[in-house]
């Protein structure tokens, strides 16, 4: 599994943090369907966080139908759970575009050569779905 980040400064609290990351490596299929997520005390020591934190993603993951947890297969990623970003991933968009997916690691890897960080990648995101929210 991709390695996940917490920052216990930022103003998101840390459960969330990982609750967003690991739904975020379920739409883009870096988790797929019955993959095994780690035991959350095995994640909880890594991250260096509570047990009872990443308890708390883990459940708000399976609220969202993401996740589904058992006692004796652990938590793993739910059939189905990745159809938001599949949906738009080999199809083409509303400007005749190609792979969502391409392009949306496109952006990303070009934010980065630029030297945007991911609070300001995010940024110019919000700014535009506001823009077009607005404008149309």
């Amino acid at each position: 599994m991709t390695e996940l980040r917490v920052d216990v400064t930022a103003a998101t609290p840390v459960y969330e943090q990982i609750r967003a990351q690991l739904a975020a490596l379920v739409a883009v299929g870096a988790l797929g369907a019955g993959e095994r997520l780690p035991a959350s005390r095995d994640l909880a020591r890594d991250l260096g966080v509570a047990v009872g934190t990443v308890q708390r993603a883990y459940r708000e993951l399976e609220a969202a139908g993401v996740v589904h947890s058992r006692r004796r297969t652990g938590t793993v990623v739910a059939d189905g759970a990745a159809r938001p970003a599949a949906a738009g991933a080999g199809g083409t968009g509303a400007a005749g575009g190609g792979d969502l997916l391409a392009d949306v690691r496109a952006l990303v890897g070009r934010g980065r050569a630029e030297g945007l960080d991911d609070a300001e990648l995010l940024l110019l995101v919000r700014g535009v779905q506001a823009e077009t929210r607005v404008g149309g």
